[in-house]
């Protein structure tokens, strides 16, 4: 049976989602790009004011949704509580606008972590990962490393969707193509952004 005629099937029928499949739904959350990770690896390249870091992360990242100053400003205050951040001596001011930060030792790894750490593949990855691509090459990390991490993490993902195929009910299998072919474009994204990492480094100044 061909996409469309999925599709008209489902419609017509009015098929009941089971407990089964909102499971397994939920577990195609969309990935969002952690911006206070983005701020503090923009802030591993070296220390910022607040105005220059929402100019940096709008360049890079806000194609579609650019930061609010006060969600700069909020996100700063909490890396500074988990000590992820520090003020520079000598250049805190009253307004938030006028204070220079930079990352300490333990921002730094966390920065590592999350990096390194593969994404929970679904179908909406893209922009979370795009992001750790960007910090990795902006900070001359290992990007290359990072993306066949999380080719890994798909291909690991695709198994188990290919075996909760086995056997399942039309509905269940339905949903798993859904996942699947979209876990395959994310591959192929992957595959080319892997041949295409000096332009990309090159693309955004480095």
């Amino acid at each position: 049976m061909r996409y469309p005629d999925v599709l008209r099937y489902c419609r017509s029928s009015q098929v009941i989602v089971s407990r089964r499949l909102t499971q397994l739904y939920t577990q195609c959350i969309v990935t969002r790009m952690d911006r206070a990770m983005i701020l503090l690896g923009l802030l591993e390249t070296g220390s910022a004011y607040g105005y220059d870091l929402k100019h940096h992360y709008d360049r890079l990242f806000g194609l579609r949704k650019q930061l609010a100053f006060g969600q700069i400003y909020a996100t700063l205050a909490r890396l500074m509580r988990d000590s992820c951040i520090e003020e520079l001596e000598g250049e805190v001011s009253r307004g938030p606008e006028r204070r220079r930060y930079r990352i300490t030792a333990e921002g730094r790894d966390r920065v590592d972590e999350w990096l390194f750490t593969p994404d929970i593949p679904d179908e909406n990855l893209q922009s979370n990962l795009f992001a750790k691509t960007v910090i990795a090459l902006l900070i001359d990390d290992d990007a290359e490393r990072l993306l066949d991490m999380q080719r890994h993490a798909h291909l690991e993902r695709m198994r188990q969707l290919t075996t909760d195929k086995q056997g399942a009910d039309f509905a269940t299998a339905a949903l798993c193509d859904h996942a699947l072919f979209h876990l395959e474009a994310d591959l192929r994204w992957i595959d080319l952004m892997s041949a295409r990492l000096r332009d990309l480094r090159e693309s955004i100044g480095q």
